[in-house]
């Protein structure tokens, strides 16, 4: 059920804007904005309404944090874009603008990147270590076979 607000409250609307077919719209504006008013607003819902499903229904809340996550991602994209081409500010002195970079900003999120690449690169270390254990493993279980087949042949020739 849809929200909609008629003088400071909300009353249901029966129709097209179920759960099932608003939810998608509202994930979908959620990840592009990282802005729950302007989801709701494209959902066509009361804001309150994407709140109470979320407390209500667990696997709305994992969508609704995954639409968030790449909403910052986007976020971060634009900034970083930003951040590396520039941003052209007027000057009182010139007719057009000069490109200026805003380095404060670069570095703190180049050491928060830092931090997150370390800990992706660390995962994939910790699954390549895996790898190569399993292979270590494999390797010694074909000795042991060897081994004990040399043993019974062995075994076998003594008893001749």
């Amino acid at each position: 059920m849809a929200d909609t607000e008629t003088s400071g409250q909300r009353t249901s609307c029966a129709g097209r804007n179920r759960f099932s077919e608003w939810s998608m719209l509202f994930l979908s504006e959620l990840a592009a904005s990282s802005n729950v008013r302007a989801a709701a607003r494209k959902a066509g819902i009361h804001p309150a309404t994407a709140y109470d499903a979320r407390r209500a229904n667990p696997e709305f809340n994992r969508q609704w944090q995954a639409a968030l996550c790449e909403g910052y991602d986007h976020l971060e994209m634009e900034l970083l874009h930003r951040l590396r081409t520039g941003e052209v500010k007027p000057t009182k002195e010139q007719k057009r603008g000069t490109r200026q970079f805003d380095n404060a900003t670069a570095f703190r999120l180049l050491a928060a990147h830092r931090e997150s690449a370390a800990q992706h690169r660390a995962i994939l270390e910790n699954e390549d270590v895996d790898a190569i254990l399993a292979s270590i493993d494999a390797k010694l279980d074909a000795m042991r076979e060897r081994t004990q087949q040399n043993a019974s042949s062995g075994d076998a020739d003594d008893q001749e």
